[in-house]
């Protein structure tokens, strides 16, 4: 039978649960209330957090930037509040069609799994 609690969305949630649904240690998620201001979670009156759907979805963003993507907090916290923008064109796509850049990309990431694989080895 299907659990029912993994269907109800909760208006408010602790950081245990914030923990076990994002899969990070609560001391995770203290740590980046002070380096993200964007996360700030309300406290009740005992002074517990409490995560709204919108603070986890803003850490699960964050972890997505950090651990996936492998960007640094400087540049997750960047990425998050809209100051690290991609420029549209630079002058090595003006320069040369992209997809040649994109066969020249393969090739190097070709080539240096092989230097991984062989220093594996």
């Amino acid at each position: 039978m299907d659990n029912p609690q993994k269907n109800i969305k909760k208006l408010y949630y602790s950081i245990g649960e914030v923990s076990k649904i994002t899969e990070l240690k609560q001391y995770v998620l203290r740590y980046w209330e002070t380096e993200f201001k964007q996360l700030k979670p309300t406290k009740n009156k005992a002074g517990n957090r409490t995560y709204k759907q919108k603070d986890i979805d803003l850490i699960v963003q964050i972890k997505d930037l950090l651990y996936n993507q492998k960007f640094t907090i400087d540049g997750a916290r960047n990425i998050l509040s809209g100051e690290n923008q991609l420029p549209k064109s630079s002058n090595i796509e003006n320069d040369q069609p992209q997809d040649v850049n994109l066969d020249l990309l393969i090739k190097i990431r070709t080539e240096l799994k092989s230097v991984l694989d062989d220093l594996n080895n």
